[in-house]
């Protein structure tokens, strides 16, 4: 099984930042591939070879380390590029609290470092216009499109800033590849662990309640 422990954002956070990428999407035409809002998450980590048998082994793992974490006050902010394929949106907030709980072995098993938390939100599609080739030798290469287009968005996204919401569980879901929108995976829900109980009162500036 493919899985992966994830947080995610609150309906109203999702919601803001699918309409502050109207523009970048436009802007983008058909080079960039969008994901499905309703499946944004922020992967804190994933195991692509779990054996069908140990997932609730894997849950209780996730429980035991999660009643050490209390709940995250987060929010989306900025946004970056990997590998010139993939747009992302950074999490701003409760960043050491959120580097503690990813610092920890949530997937046993998982032979990645995680350091950056983020939210995939697009990816380079097959579309996307290529780079054209060099016309002479030792001509510097042309400007690639796709890149550009990557780095607008960056440069447009860089300011955003969602609002505070708290995360106060984690999921861990399966992803089924080629069974999700326009191709994608589809991420299925197999156990939903709840962060240590705190008496965390709203956050100034939150709007999230």
């Amino acid at each position: 099984m493919r899985v992966f422990v994830a947080l995610r954002p609150s309906p109203a956070a999702l919601q803001h930042l699918d309409s502050a990428l109207e523009e970048v999407r436009a802007a983008a035409g058909r080079a960039l591939r969008w994901g499905d809002p309703a499946q944004w998450h922020l992967t804190l980590a994933f195991r692509p070879d779990l054996p069908g048998g140990a997932l609730e082994d894997a849950a209780d793992h996730l429980r035991t380390l999660a009643a050490h974490h209390p709940p995250l006050r987060l929010q989306l902010s900025g946004a970056g590029v990997f590998s010139a394929r993939t747009l992302w949106i950074g999490v701003g907030g409760a960043t050491e609290a959120l580097a503690a709980l990813m610092g920890e072995s949530l997937l046993e098993g998982e032979d990645r470092e995680r350091k950056r938390a983020h939210l995939t939100v697009a990816r380079v599609s097959a579309r996307a216009p290529r780079a054209p080739r060099r016309r002479r030798r030792g001509e510097a290469p042309p400007p690639d499109p796709t890149r550009r287009l990557l780095a607008d968005a960056v440069r447009a996204l860089s300011v955003y800033r969602g609002p505070t919401w708290e995360a106060s569980e984690l999921e861990l879901l399966e992803s089924v590849l080629g069974q999700g929108r326009s191709g994608g995976p589809r991420h299925e829900v197999r156990a939903t662990v709840p962060l240590a109980r705190s008496h965390m009162g709203p956050g100034p500036g939150s709007t999230d309640r």
